[in-house]
């Protein structure tokens, strides 16, 4: 077993700049730790704001101008904040692959798809024609499209929802990445499409071995197909635990929210249960937990001091009571 994670992230903060005048940087991500093992899938989940997007643009490198990065980013060992522009080329290139959320946001719709597919081939790796073209037919076929030659001659408005995600997935795969970052694939899909990408993407996982970050707003989603998942707000990381573990043994008062708060097929609920209060950002949070104010279980140290991640149930948990709401869990 490699003993080297394929990723991992120690204190990666990142600040945005406020604009002029004496205003400070704004946070937007606020010392992540995580790790990748080749072939792992991790899932990052959390409310809009909690930081995953984020995360998957300091991966890349590819974060909002002016943003200032502190902490490590590194890949299969290598620090990626002080690759130079050849070595970040070649690690977006072959290294490290991005599936994004709306697909029509990313494919130029007034080129073909197969000049979509194969552009990074011919042009970034020299790669001939009719080769890149037979790569991309694969590729296709790989992700079920069906008649994938003659897709590659239509234009992105001739394809689905559902196919034109495939096709994005077909893009990512040609460069052949050890590390997949699925930036909420399924969002724009129904949810028969959905479950068809998902599969997709984990049966492609398994196959070639691909380390894969799934980031998502369903939980459920990301329990099914990662090994993993981390639980994302304001910025940080407020619990991280195996997708097992995590219906049972959840402690954090969030998780515990996200898991109350989905829909259940076994019940009829005339309304469904809710977070109370509205997400923060990590520049919006004070010295104490960003949650505090939206927590049943807050106390006045909650609002002093910031918790660090602590082992509780197997687990790593960002809140100053995690051990007592552990203790009032076992005994009810």
């Amino acid at each position: 077993m490699n003993a080297t994670p394929l990723l991992e992230l120690s204190g990666v903060t990142v600040h945005l700049a406020a604009g002029s005048g004496a205003h400070a940087p704004k946070a937007l991500l606020d010392g992540i730790d995580l790790t990748l093992a080749p072939g792992e899938a991790l899932g990052l989940v959390g409310e809009s704001g909690s930081g995953k997007s984020m995360t998957v643009r300091a991966v890349t490198r590819l974060l909002p101008p002016g943003a200032q990065l502190a902490g490590t980013v590194r890949f299969d060992g290598r620090d990626v904040g002080t690759m130079d522009a050849h070595a970040l080329r070649g690690y977006r290139d072959g290294g490290v692959g991005v599936i994004f959320q709306d697909p029509r946001a990313h494919i130029n719709p007034t080129r073909r798809v197969g000049a979509f597919l194969t552009e990074a081939l011919v042009r970034n790796r020299g790669v001939g024609r009719k080769e890149a073209e037979a790569r991309a037919v694969t590729a296709l076929a790989d992700v079920g499209i069906d008649d994938p030659a003659r897709r590659l001659r239509q234009y992105p408005h001739e394809l689905s929802g559902g196919m034109l995600q495939r096709a994005l997935i077909a893009s990512v795969l040609l460069t052949e990445p050890r590390l997949v970052l699925a930036d909420e694939p399924t969002t724009a899909l129904d949810v028969t499409i959905q479950a068809e990408v998902v599969g997709i993407l984990d049966r492609l996982r398994r196959e070639r071995g691909l380390g894969m970050v799934f980031i998502t707003h369903d939980l459920d989603l990301a329990l099914a197909i990662c090994g993993r998942v981390a639980v994302m707000y304001a910025g940080r990381i407020v619990e991280l635990r195996s997708a097992r573990e995590l219906h049972t043994l959840a402690v954090h008062p969030y998780t515990r929210g996200l898991l109350g708060s989905r829909p259940s097929i076994d019940e009829r609920a005339k309304r469904l249960n809710a977070i109370k209060g509205r997400p923060v950002s990590a520049f919006e949070a004070g010295d104490g937990c960003a949650f505090a104010e939206r927590c049943d279980h807050v106390r006045p140290v909650c609002r002093q001091a910031r918790p660090q991640l602590e082992p509780v149930r197997g687990g790593l948990v960002r809140c100053h009571r995690a051990m007592e709401i552990d203790v009032q869990e076992t005994k009810a």
